[in-house]
């Protein structure tokens, strides 16, 4: 079991939380993840690891509340123990050598995006970040990101804070300026990484896309994380979750993700019953 050191509300769907995993921290790179559980009759989920500390012994992972298993999650508080954490798994995003990257995330996203902004920056890369949130009050990270970004440009759907746009809007315009990226890396929403692909590739930009989706055992040999990659089949968890995004099926991609969004949103209501009921 694995101790709550820290929790952090970011925003009202999104959480932070600081877990003591010593042997994890040790070992952990940016683009990896874990698998836990919340307690003994919990179901694996895998969450990105947003930031670890090797000096304290941390991991430190940002979930948004989505499903019954981050709603129970996010009920527990500091000092309070995680069933299972299991991990680092995957493979760390490739930052050597690169000279100048862009990095763009959106939405919880962007936890995932930041230490690989952090890890470039401390790698001596120019790195120019794009966030992009629905509206002023999802931001999160942003004094991170300025302390791990050569430039930030911040975005926000509806224009209630930094610019109004998408992320896509300002990575065009960024390059468009004259930037030359070794390598734009997006990752944030299936649809958004899809556009971010879409337009790098009529510059022939090479993109890097983060793929997380359904994953349970993290091994390979359930076949939940399966996608379509350059026309074969690969797992995101040991083949990933960094993938060349040209090659990427991002259409069966979010079709296969909106399979569970019922199932999710049901487990999700009933737990919130259950909480109710036990305050009650």
């Amino acid at each position: 079991m694995n101790q709550i050191i820290k929790k952090q509300i970011l925003n009202p769907t999104v959480t932070l939380m600081e877990i003591d995993a010593p042997m994890i921290a040790k070992k952990a790179e940016p683009g990896q993840f874990i698998i836990l559980r919340v307690d003994e009759n919990g179901e694996r989920i895998p969450l990105t690891i947003a930031d670890y500390n090797r000096e304290k012994g941390t991991v430190t992972i940002i979930f948004q509340i989505v499903g019954a298993s981050t709603e129970a999650l996010n009920h527990l508080n500091t000092g309070d123990y995680i069933q299972d954490f299991a991990g680092p798994l995957g493979k760390a995003t490739e930052t050597e050598g690169l000279k100048k990257v862009a990095v763009v995330g959106g939405g919880v996203g962007c936890a995932i995006a930041y230490p690989v902004a952090k890890k470039l920056h401390e790698q001596g890369c120019e790195v120019h970040s794009i966030v992009g949130f629905r509206n002023k009050d999802l931001v999160i990270l942003e004094e991170e990101f300025k302390n791990a970004s050569s430039k930030l440009v911040l975005m926000t759907d509806d224009g209630s804070y930094g610019e109004k746009g998408l992320v896509t809007d300002a990575l065009k315009a960024l390059i468009e300026d004259g930037n030359q990226y070794d390598t734009v890396i997006t990752i944030g929403p299936l649809i958004m990484m899809k556009f971010v692909c879409s337009l790098t590739k009529t510059y022939g930009v090479k993109t890097i896309a983060s793929m997380n989706p359904i994953m349970i055992d993290g091994t390979g040999m359930c076949g939940g994380c399966r996608l379509s990659v350059g026309g074969k089949t690969k797992f995101a968890c040991v083949d990933g979750p960094d993938f060349e995004g040209f090659e990427i099926d991002f259409d069966e991609a979010i079709a296969r993700s909106s399979i569970y969004k019922p199932f999710e949103l049901k487990a999700h209501e009933t737990l919130c019953n259950l909480y109710k009921m036990e305050v009650k």
